[in-house]
């Protein structure tokens, strides 16, 4: 079985969820191929043919049960299976049983896109990303209103915050670069001034830093 093909699976039994998450995944690393199975025995005759994808994206719900078992039997055979269980299931000890099954990443499917996305990209990455469950009810509920700060306000500048609200949206450098016209280099540059100022050392401890508040452009 090969196992250098640079391919992502996302796994769910519902056809046109796994194809709008595999559309928004391959959005986010157009350089990877995104491939949907709508169930384990589908994996398993992909990686047969194709080799060990780089991650797969797991919802735990089937309609023949939980994928958590057929992941550790896989894991078992051959640890170096990397994946990533996203679920609507509010048990709040979900995330746990997941990192315990060697899940590198849990996010819940009320998630905004641009979490899923940096999710994604972390556990892709090397990195481990496990949100909490939002607590029952929680789903499709009208969160807290965010407090709108401004770029000054953080003490950046206007092109810095245009970068950072790119940043929050989960794009990577190369794609902030196209869409602003500039080098990948200033991007990177700005970033590292981003990142010190708002006095965190990584992307996520951004986005926690500025949990609860909305990036305003106009102000």
């Amino acid at each position: 079985m090969r196992t250098d093909s640079a391919f992502v699976i996302v796994l769910d039994d519902h056809p046109l969820v796994g194809r709008g998450v595999a559309q928004y995944l391959q959005s986010v690393e157009p350089a990877l191929e995104v491939l949907v199975a709508t169930g384990w025995d589908e994996v398993e005759r992909i990686a047969a043919d194709r080799g060990r994808p780089r991650l797969l994206v797991a919802d735990i719900w089937l309609a023949d049960g939980s994928s958590i078992d057929a992941l550790s039997r896989a894991r078992a055979d051959c640890p170096a299976w990397v994946w990533m269980a996203v679920s609507g299931d509010d048990d709040p000890a979900l995330a746990r049983r997941v990192r315990d099954a060697g899940a590198r990443g849990f996010v819940h499917k009320a998630a905004p896109p641009e979490r899923f996305g940096l999710a994604f990209r972390t556990v892709l990455g090397g990195g481990e990303w496990f949100d909490e469950t939002p607590g029952p009810g929680a789903t499709g509920a009208a969160g807290p209103r965010a407090w709108p700060v401004s770029a000054r306000e953080l003490g950046l500048t206007p092109r810095q915050g245009e970068i950072l609200m790119l940043v929050l949206r989960g794009l990577p450098n190369k794609r902030i670069a196209l869409q602003l016209g500039i080098t990948e280099s200033t991007v990177k540059e700005h970033v590292t001034g981003i990142l010190e100022r708002l006095g965190v050392r990584s992307r996520v401890e951004a986005i926690t830093r500025l949990r609860g508040r909305q990036l305003d452009l106009r102000a």
